[in-house]
């Protein structure tokens, strides 16, 4: 047993170094230049200040309206995509003549590059002066809207509402065909009506697969970048800049490695509070079942 063991670990080696590579490495470089006061317009006043620029960064007003954005952005699109995949994962759930294109349609939107997507609803659908929107509003003798200019948060939630719905429909619906269907008809059969059966079976059966789809869509939109890049590159003023464009503007644009690394770190704990959050949920969860097994 020993020997097996062993040799299982040694298998699993090569993937542990390469993740180390790719993600403890490149945080460490992270952490360290967070230490330092690095411009790269002024290389030769680089400079090792240890935490002093921790704390300054906190006592900014705009990286809390930054982090307030992250999170706004995160709970807005994780809550719509949830009630909008669990209603289209109930709906094509059931038998009905041409299922199988109707699933291939809603999966679509997954499918699109979310910098395509974006091009897309930025200039078919939003743009004040030829989109679609427009045109319907001025069909009716309204003034054409400019979305991105005057609602930017909303516009950026409903790009990434129609591009990860499809994700939560799809990790939803695999939960409710593994749903025993023996346990429905019996409770059809003991008159259950339809909010009955969801609420005591269809929603308990789903738990685990609603907090896995939770956990990875919260980790995928706290990273968002795509789609704010191409609509409204973080604007107007900073009303839709994230984390992860607020770091891309410290580093790309004002050149200034030192505070970008600082906005990289509290961005990790961000995700790390989130991922403890939902793994404490998870292992609640495992345990609950076994005690009711």
């Amino acid at each position: 047993m020993q020997q097996k063991l062993s040799f299982r670990h040694f298998l699993s080696l090569p993937a542990v170094i390469y993740m180390v590579i790719i993600t403890q490495i490149p945080f460490l470089l992270t952490l360290r230049y967070s230490l330092e006061r690095w411009n790269l317009l002024r290389p030769e006043r680089r400079k090792f200040i240890w935490f002093e620029k921790y704390p300054d960064i906190l006592q900014d007003v705009n990286f809390w309206i930054i982090i307030l954005n992250t999170i706004v952005l995160v709970f807005s699109v994780v809550l719509i995509t949830l009630l909008l995949g669990m209603g289209l994962a109930l709906l094509v759930n059931r038998p009905f003549p041409g299922r199988g294109i109707v699933r291939t349609l809603l999966i679509t939107p997954f499918l699109i590059m979310p910098t395509v997507s974006a091009v897309l609803w930025k200039n078919v659908l939003f743009n004040p002066a030829f989109g679609l929107l427009a045109a319907v509003f001025a069909l009716f003798g309204l003034p054409r809207p400019d979305l991105l200019a005057n609602h930017p948060m909303e516009s950026i939630v409903t790009i990434l509402v129609w591009q990860w719905t499809p994700f939560m429909m799809l990790i939803l619906l695999a939960g409710l065909q593994s749903l025993n269907q023996e346990e429905v008809e019996a409770a059809q059969m003991d008159g259950a009506n339809g909010l009955m059966l969801f609420g005591y079976i269809i929603l308990p059966h789903l738990r685990r697969y609603i907090e896995i789809a939770l956990l990875m869509e919260t980790l995928f939109i706290l990273s968002e970048f795509g789609v704010i890049f191409v609509t409204t590159s973080g604007g107007p003023g900073i009303q839709t800049t994230n984390l992860s464009f607020g770091i891309y503007q410290e580093a790309f644009l004002r050149w200034n490695i030192g505070e970008a690394s600082i906005l990289g770190v509290y961005a990790i704990i961000l995700a790390n509070i989130v991922v403890s959050f939902f793994v404490r949920v998870l292992q609640r969860g495992q345990s609950e079942g076994l005690a009711i097994t």
